[in-house]
Formats: structure tokens, C-alpha cells, sequence
């Protein structure tokens, strides 16, 4: 009884417009991650394909489409390109800053702000403090944020917080489970940046890879995951490595 209990039930959601395939409907599966649970079970659904949203585990689950595919970038192998390692430069002036996953008012307010400017009409419009705090603090794996500041100038502690993304520490590398940032520095590539200075700090830990959840050709939303390579896509077959 009590294997049994441990081992994960999943669960299939109605259809849904699909967010990225303009008329498509979308489903998922999806399985509740909860303290009673292995850790290694939860970190093989995580290596598997499966996100983690608080303390779900979901998949996509579509009828007659595969288009979500999952990636991840192969950190030792990783060197940015000209574009690339022109955004890292642009954020030289950036100190990045591990932190527990702990909500802070701060953050909160840059979520918002990224929000309203990017997403107004998507599912997080209309997340509240109490939401934001779901988010980061219920979690059935190792989690933490990175947060992104400015350097402090002469007499401050620290500088203004700018980005921010969300993190599963994972037994062969790191998921990024959500990123945010001030929309009004777009121009600095903040998002790409993100991912370019994960890399570095799994890179620096001995990590494999870097998870970029799923990534759908032709939508616009995921072109920027093609820019990190080499990657690897999780197929039929297994993880299949992929150049560009």
C-alpha cells in the first residue's frame, strides 16, 4: 500500500485553445508532486520532459500533434555566438545573485511590471502576491531564484533589482522554470542573458546541461531557444543531439 501510494497517479486535462498553434487545441498530463514522493522519481519526470509548475509535473498530451518539443543545451560543449556574446557584454554591468526561493515584494513588482508589458492577456494576468508566492515557494525539488541587479553606485548596498528567473536544481543539471525582467531595458537581450549566465553557473558546478523546457518550430515565442547550441531534443528515441 504504501508503494503504491508513493508512486505518482496522472491525470489528462480537457482540451484547450493551444496558446502558440493558432487552431489547435491543446491537452496535458499532468501528476501532483508532493513531499511522500522519491526525489528521484521527481527528478527522472523533470530529466523526462515533464515541467514543473509549484507542485504539478505536466507534459503535453495533444491529440495528433508532437510539436512540443523538449530541449536542453549541453553546457561544456556551449560557446556563445557573435549575437550572443554581444548580449553578455551589453550585462557586464549585471551582479547575479543566488537567493531561496522566498517571494519578496521587490520581485513581485518587476513580475508585475513584465507581466502587464509582455503577457496582459495570458494565463498570469491576473496573478496576485499570494499567486507569485505559490509559485516560487511551493515546490517538491530543490529550487532558487537568481536575481539581477545593477551594481550598487557609491553608498548603496545593492543596486535595482532588473531580472529575475526561477530555478530546479535537477540531479544533471538545471531547469529554468520562469524568467522575468524590466521591460523598459529590452534592449539589453535581459532574457537571453538569463540563460547565457545559467549556463556559466552550471557550467561552473560540474553540470551537464541547461533545461529550456519545450520548443515548437514556427512559433515565434520559442525561436530564441534555436540560438543556444548544441542542444539536445528529448525524442521517441531518446535525447537526440541537435546543432542548429
Amino acid at each position: 500500500m504504501d508503494q503504491k501510494r508513493r508512486f505518482p497517479e496522472f491525470y489528462v486535462t480537457a482540451p484547450q485553445p493551444c496558446p502558440y498553434l493558432p487552431g489547435r487545441m491543446e491537452r496535458k498530463i499532468f501528476t501532483h508532486l508532493s513531499a511522500d514522493r522519491p526525489l528521484a522519481l521527481v527528478d527522472n519526470l523533470l530529466k523526462g520532459g515533464f515541467r514543473r509548475s509549484q507542485n504539478i509535473a505536466y507534459m503535453p498530451y495533444c491529440d495528433h500533434c508532437a510539436a512540443c518539443v523538449p530541449v536542453r543545451i549541453v553546457v561544456n560543449e556551449f560557446k556563445p555566438h557573435r549575437t550572443l556574446a554581444k548580449i553578455g557584454r551589453a550585462n557586464e554591468d549585471l551582479c547575479a545573485r543566488r537567493v531561496s526561493g522566498r517571494a519578496t515584494l521587490e520581485q513581485f513588482s518587476l513580475f508585475r511590471a513584465y507581466i502587464e508589458a509582455r503577457h496582459a492577456n495570458g494565463g498570469m494576468a491576473d496573478m496576485t502576491l499570494l499567486d507569485y508566492s505559490m509559485m516560487i515557494q511551493d515546490s517538491a525539488v530543490e529550487t532558487y531564484l537568481t536575481e539581477y541587479r545593477l551594481k550598487p553606485r557609491d553608498g548603496e548596498s545593492k543596486g535595482p533589482l532588473i531580472a529575475a528567473v526561477l530555478c530546479d536544481r535537477l540531479s544533471d543539471g538545471i531547469s529554468l522554470v520562469y524568467s522575468f525582467y524590466d521591460p523598459d531595458m529590452a534592449k539589453r537581450g535581459l532574457g537571453n542573458f538569463i540563460i547565457l549566465e545559467q549556463v556559466e553557473f552550471a557550467r561552473a558546478r560540474g553540470l551537464p546541461y541547461v533545461y529550456l523546457g519545450y520548443w515548437i518550430a514556427g512559433s515565434r515565442k520559442m525561436a530564441y531557444k534555436t540560438r543556444f547550441t548544441p542542444q539536445e531534443h528529448l525524442t521517441p528515441l531518446g535525447w537526440v543531439r541537435r546543432e542548429s
